[in-house]
């Protein structure tokens, strides 16, 4: 049930943040290519450089970074020209006017334009590195179950062998009279039930691949290479550091910082609407009997009315809206500190759970079948214990392995959560405190 729930799981990551797209990258060479084996970093560089969701993104912030010059560009100027046709024929020629204008913003509006656009470059920048964590963490998560289904069927292959063994060691005790019938038919039972089980860990080796080259766009069949060496327990950072990287570089929370600093400029804009924009004029009008009258320079302004409130109503949802952005970044914070904390005990615990494979179940678990097979050789122990000693066996050495795949996936959820890989942590003692105070988001 555990093992179904973790595919689950994977499926339900996979929906998240994978694009749909199977296509073949024809033009693009096989980043496994003569590589038998691979580690979970190879995998992780392979699709963060394929991963068509990211392109998208990436294409999404160049669009954003386009948008800043013009945000801080003057409008353009205009020109308009007249003329008076019925005076073509008359004394002085054809009478024309002709007038070029530009307008200008307040001081400091283009600035704050500029601004708002910067920041939703940042934030689109921030979403773009968002969803690498989450495209990572997928990868890690999927090269954990890769891990897992392989050494599965290595473990089913193994005992598939040991109870063939186990059958002739039970039809030479029948040959002696030293034991019945049965006891070969139990070995021969249990090595039936392991083909049964290994046909399910093919359908699901086939699924985790089909899954992987989804998430390096590619056709579900293309070839995987097996999984490399598995990493070793170490030990984790303080809780304090992890909690000071996350709040201060995770970029969901930089997202969201970036908005705040957008609605700070978009509220700044709204405050700069009750003043005047202007207009230069420059034109010439040769509808003027005298000369000295046809040049002409001049300016407007508009009249900032607060007719019906516009103004004000603006200027109310712009701060509305600022509130809103601090309120949801002192919310995200402290959810982002309750998954950190809940994802780092599950790591912790899978840590322990490891240890005790390793120090205690494994090697009792091998002693008992050891024991079991000299009892039965000695015609001390009924082949029902040689059998039950396999299967504990067998479930033990499937047990590490899915804590195995279960230690590295939870390490991936908790550098999701972090924001930063664990090799790229900064010292928390040259770092700045970081809290979240809901209070003084209240002042716009």
């Amino acid at each position: 049930m555990f093992q179904n729930a973790l595919v689950s799981y994977g499926l339900g990551l996979m929906t998240a943040v994978t694009m749909a797209g199977t296509q073949a990258f024809a033009a693009e060479p096989d980043p496994f290519a003569e590589r038998p084996q691979i580690t979970v970093a190879q995998l992780v560089e392979s699709v963060l450089a394929r991963h068509p969701g990211l392109k998208a993104r990436q294409a999404a912030l160049e669009a954003a970074e386009y948008r800043i010059a013009p945000a801080g560009a003057l409008d353009d100027p205009a020109l308009s020209y007249s003329t008076a046709p019925d005076t073509l024929d008359g004394p002085r020629g054809l009478n024309q006017r002709l007038e070029l204008s530009q307008p200008l913003p307040w001081p400091g509006k283009l600035a704050l334009r500029k601004q708002a656009a910067q920041e939703t470059a940042r934030a689109v920048s921030e979403d773009e590195k968002n969803l690498r964590l989450q495209v990572a963490a997928a990868a890690k998560t999927l090269f954990a179950e890769w891990f897992y289904v392989h050494r599965a069927l290595a473990i089913n292959r193994d005992h598939q062998t040991l109870l063939e063994e186990l059958r002739r060691i039970a039809e030479i005790q029948y040959a002696a009279g030293r034991a019945g019938q049965q006891d070969a038919l139990q070995a021969e039972v249990a090595r039936a039930r392991l083909e049964t089980e290994a046909v399910t860990l093919e359908r699901r080796r086939r699924e985790v691949q089909a899954r992987i080259n989804a998430l390096l766009n590619r056709p579900p069949q293309t070839p995987v290479p097996l999984p490399a060496g598995f990493p070793e327990l170490s030990p984790l950072p303080r809780l304090e550091q992890l909690q000071i990287t996350a709040l201060r570089a995770h970029p969901e929370l930089a997202r969201i910082r970036a908005r705040i600093a957008g609605a700070k400029a978009q509220a700044g804009l709204a405050e700069k609407d009750f003043y005047p924009d202007f207009r230069l004029m420059a034109g010439y009008n040769s509808f003027w009997d005298e000369p000295d009258k046809r040049w002409t320079l001049g300016f407007s302004i508009n009249l900032p009315f607060d007719y019906g409130h516009k103004r004000s109503a603006a200027l109310d949802a712009a701060r509305a809206n600022l509130r809103q952005a601090r309120w949801r970044l002192t919310d995200r914070e402290a959810q982002l500190l309750s998954e950190l904390e809940a994802s780092r005990a599950a790591v912790e615990e899978t840590e322990a759970v490891i240890k005790v494979y390793l120090r205690r179940l494994a090697p009792l678990a091998q002693d008992n079948l050891d024991a079991a097979r000299a009892d039965y050789r000695a015609g001390a122990g009924p082949f029902i214990n040689v059998i039950d000693a396999e299967r504990q066996q067998l479930r033990t050495e499937e047990g590490l392995a899915r804590a195995r795949a279960d230690y590295l996936r939870q390490l991936a959820e908790l550098e999701r959560w972090i924001g930063a890989p664990f090799d790229q942590l900064s010292d928390p003692l040259s770092a700045p405190a970081v809290h979240s105070q809901p209070s003084k988001e209240l002042t716009p």
